[in-house]
């Protein structure tokens, strides 16, 4: 490839870079922010403006890869020189990139400057607008907004009205926002504190102690905020599953598979919202250890006592039967309701992400429901967005335990009344999630 000017050869580099990352990706299956942090971390070289290009341009691959790879003729990435560039140049014009040296470029080397051009008044908003344009720029292939999914999404989600599956696709193809809770410090005051670092952050409606920090990233060690832990980052979605719980300031509560503990430390801040003198207590257990060393630290950057953990070791509980007044289980799952945030999972996972964990599932709720007290409330969630991970599980679980019952709840961002709640992330610009609630008789 022959690149002149030095625009040619940082777009011809910059090219290069992307395609060493989306194929390692896509061939050790690994996930994409994992792979690009370790790239960033070992290649020290790149600006700020490299690392936005390489980043932004990698990510976006995946988010229009279902298009994208009709370019090549096996739809891999690197069947040929003329296709990569082909895929660049689409990839930055249905996301609006900036770079258009660059760009120009890229569609140089793919000899497609006409057919790939955008006129300034070309608005590409949604991701209907993006499908017309390409079928009408590149009538030789044919393309739909169903194809930015995988076709087993289809299979394991079933969805047969046209409109909501076009509402599903354009939630997923879109970037969201980065969520974040406020936590021992007033939501006006903490928007304040990050206005004087140029940070624009803005309340949610249905939260108070919600927070949206926009799409840039941000080094959050280098906000007091978060080094003092009035701040932790956590989607909206995932905050449903916390408020659904609702505990009470002196409840007694065990979350089953807490991971780092996010939903731990937003339980305990609802506690002490309602009484700074709560003398509720959340308990912690994941079956990996590193994570609940991470909830340690993360507690006591907040201040929080209350918090333990307790690992699952065996197939029994790690904590007693019978006890506690909430259980919360949120489960593995095929993390499908997180697609907007990470693309590239949509296109390295196949449907037995989904189809594996139902048993699972099953299995880990009908454990953890014995440490539920006579009365005491059970809550099952998973950041899927497919019936057989959800509504399937609940069902069966009931099926097997009378002695369970499901109790009404309002779904936040909706304000429908119901049993079981699926947050579909166009809702409130926000990731997926499910939640059900269930009281012991």
């Amino acid at each position: 490839m022959n690149a002149e000017t030095p625009a040619q050869k940082r777009a011809l580099s910059y090219a290069n870079t992307i395609l060493q990352l989306f194929t390692e990706v896509m061939e050790k299956k690994q996930p994409a922010d994992r792979v690009v942090g370790e790239y960033f971390r070992v290649n020290k070289k790149h600006g700020s403006k490299d690392r936005r290009v390489i980043r932004e341009s990698l990510f976006a691959l995946f988010r229009w890869w279902g298009w994208l790879k009709k370019f090549s003729t096996e739809g891999k990435s690197c069947d040929n020189q003329v296709a990569w560039f082909t895929m660049l140049t689409v990839n930055a014009r249905l996301e609006s990139h900036s770079w258009e040296a660059f760009i120009a470029a890229w569609s140089g080397f793919a000899d497609k400057e006409q057919a790939l051009a955008l006129e300034s008044d070309t608005a590409l908003a949604s991701v209907s607008a993006k499908c017309d344009w390409l079928n009408h720029q590149l009538p030789a292939l044919r393309f739909t907004t169903d194809e930015l999914v995988p076709e087993w999404f289809w299979q394991t989600c079933k969805i047969d009205n046209t409109e909501q599956r076009l509402t599903m696709v354009e939630a997923l193809s879109s970037r969201p926002p980065i969520w974040a809770r406020v936590q021992n410090i007033d939501t006006d005051e903490a928007i304040e504190k990050l206005a004087k670092l140029d940070i624009v952050a803005t309340g949610s409606d249905y939260f108070s102690d919600s927070i949206n920090l926009g799409h840039k990233s941000l080094n959050l060690n280098g906000l007091s905020l978060y080094r003092e832990g009035e701040l932790e980052i956590q989607d909206l979605g995932s905050q449903v599953v916390g408020q659904i719980c609702a505990p009470h300031a002196d409840e007694h509560w065990w979350d089953t598979c807490s991971g780092a503990g996010g939903k731990s430390l937003q339980l305990r801040s609802l506690m002490l919202r309602q009484n700074k003198r709560s003398n509720g207590t959340i308990v912690a257990s994941d079956v990996r250890r590193k994570p609940l060393e991470e909830l340690a630290k993360r507690a006591k950057r907040a201040g929080f006592s209350g918090i333990s953990t307790s690992a699952w070791k065996s197939d029994e509980l790690p904590v007693a039967h019978k006890h506690f007044d909430g259980v919360l289980v949120d489960a593995p799952c095929s993390c499908t309701g997180t697609w907007r945030r990470n693309p590239d999972m949509r296109w390295i996972d196949a449907v037995n992400s989904v189809n594996d964990k139902p048993a699972l599932q099953l299995d880990i709720l009908s454990r953890s429901s014995r440490a539920v007290r006579d009365g005491g409330t059970l809550v099952y969630a998973t950041c899927s967005l497919s019936p057989l991970e959800n509504e399937d599980v609940v069902n069966a679980f009931l099926a097997q335990h009378t002695d369970f019952k499901l109790v009404s709840t309002t779904h936040p961002f909706t304000g429908i009344e119901d049993t079981m709640h699926t947050v579909i992330p166009n809702q409130a610009n926000t990731d997926g999630m499910f939640v059900a609630k269930m009281k012991k008789s």
